[in-house]
């Protein structure tokens, strides 16, 4: 009796939930450890690794550390995107991962300036380092992950999942600090504003520990996945790069510049809403540079309310963006944030209510700029290239949007006596900066992500099998 005819054996596929789960783990042990450690800048990091008899030149010194992983970033983008457009998406965030957990870890048992002197300060640094580096390739493999297994039509809504963890690092970590605040208040009460000595001494370190915790569980989940279809049928065709950077500097240079600026206006309100009104919320009414004059606690209760509309406007971003495409979305969501930025002042004057009005408007527009991010830039680049490129215009506009927004704010801060009108221009500045990229690039809602370059002639790509130079 004739054996039965055997084809090749099916691709293994991604349940969707675990897709979901593995792709929001990562960013929101990403933007956890982001927060955890501006918090830190404002609250302790001046005090206990940056000591100085100017606050603001001691807070700058913190910031300046924060801006030292936002240069990292490309480098770890570089990295992890040739390990990921050779190797698979599954590995490199694998490694990503456990890098950035660890480093995290680290920074928790760091010794203080007091105890060590300036090589406490030099072992954040590096810590720091470590985590821009391993963070370079964190967001753009979960964004490979939820997009390339998102079923048809639905890419823009599976990839605002590696978006939510914004939001809910931000809730996780502050949450984190609030409840230290008030399980080790100072005589001032329950206010890691004013800092008590049990806070200065450990209380500070529980939210960088408790990282270890969050990453044990997302290695769970990443470990649990197998390759995405689309990048297998790239290796099985011999679609693999010898040398991703070197063809997509060379073949794909205009998507990097666009990419680099599409997401230009996002960082800056992202770092603006955060880390500068963290600054500005606590700055005392009466002092050299006044701010708004709120308790730690009060302020950052108010950010949590406006950070539940960045989730929930992350959510609704995807389905928009799938309906209408990416790039209308994004140019009416990007006009509005130039509007934005002109209004803070006027927002701002109306008091509490005022203030909240404008946290709630800046995180909802967040929302809606950062959800469909998740599509769009992975849309931008071929398979054989996606991770490297994805990456790098992610992460060289996290140093323009991001790394500098600290320092300009500051200094428009000042500049103002005390106003962020300067702030909000800056802000709207960027955004037309952004919204000139959109206008110049193009729709990519109907692009295949198995849309592959030739290869006849095409020396930089290797054959399946074939060896690397």
């Amino acid at each position: 009796m004739p054996a039965p005819a055997t084809g090749p054996a099916p691709t293994p596929v991604n349940p969707r939930s675990r897709v979901l789960v593995a792709s929001l783990i990562g960013t929101t042990i990403e933007f956890y450890d982001f927060y955890i450690y501006a918090t830190a800048a404002v609250l302790v990091f001046p005090q206990l690794f940056f000591p100085s008899s100017d606050p603001t030149t001691a807070l700058l010194s913190s910031f300046a550390v924060f801006g030292a992983a936002m240069v990292a970033r490309p480098v770890g983008a570089v990295v992890f995107g040739h390990l990921g457009d050779r190797l698979g998406r599954k590995k490199t965030l694998v490694v990503s991962l456990l890098t950035m957990g660890i480093a995290t870890f680290l920074i928790g048992v760091l010794p203080t300036y007091a105890q060590a002197g300036w090589v406490a300060t030099a072992l954040l640094v590096l810590m720091r380092l470590a985590q821009g580096f391993a963070l370079g390739g964190e967001w753009s493999g979960a964004a490979l992950v939820a997009t390339e297994n998102a079923p048809s039509g639905k890419r823009a809504l599976y990839g605002t999942f590696p978006q939510l963890g914004a939001p809910l690092g931000f809730i996780i970590g502050n949450g984190l600090f609030l409840g230290m605040g008030a399980l080790l208040p100072s005589a001032a009460g329950a206010d890691p504003s004013q800092p008590s000595e049990a806070f200065l001494s450990w209380g500070w370190r529980v939210p960088f520990l408790f990282s270890a915790v969050m990453v044990a569980i997302g290695l769970w989940v990443r470990s649990r996945l197998v390759e995405s279809a689309v990048f297998a049928r790239t290796r099985e065709s011999g679609g693999v790069r010898r040398l991703p950077l070197a063809t997509v500097v060379r073949s794909h240079g205009k998507q990097l510049v666009l990419g680099t600026f599409i997401m230009l206006a996002t960082y800056v309100l992202f770092y603006l809403m955060t880390t500068f009104s963290l600054s500005y919320g606590r700055a005392a009414k009466d002092a050299a540079v006044p701010g708004l004059g709120y308790g730690y606690s009060t302020f950052v209760l108010m950010m949590i309310f406006g950070v539940l509309f960045f989730a929930a406007f992350t959510l609704v971003s995807g389905p928009l963006a799938d309906r209408y495409g990416r790039r209308m979305t994004l140019i009416s969501v990007t006009a509005a944030i130039v509007v934005f930025g002109l209004v803070w002042v006027p927002l701002i004057e109306l008091g509490t209510l005022g203030v909240v009005l404008w946290l709630v408007l800046g995180f909802t527009l967040m929302g809606m700029t950062f959800g469909p991010m998740g599509a769009l830039l992975p849309e931008l680049f071929p398979t054989s290239v996606r991770y490297t490129g994805s990456g790098i215009s992610y992460n060289v506009s996290s140093i323009l949007g991001a790394a500098v927004a600290p320092f300009i704010a500051v200094a428009l801060w000042e500049t103002g006596d005390g106003s962020p009108w300067l702030v909000g221009v800056y802000l709207s500045a960027m955004a037309v900066l952004t919204l000139i990229a959109l206008l110049l690039g193009k729709e990519t809602k109907d692009v295949s992500l198995d849309d592959q370059e030739a290869v006849a002639g095409d020396p930089a790509r290797a054959p399946a099998g074939s060896p690397a130079p």
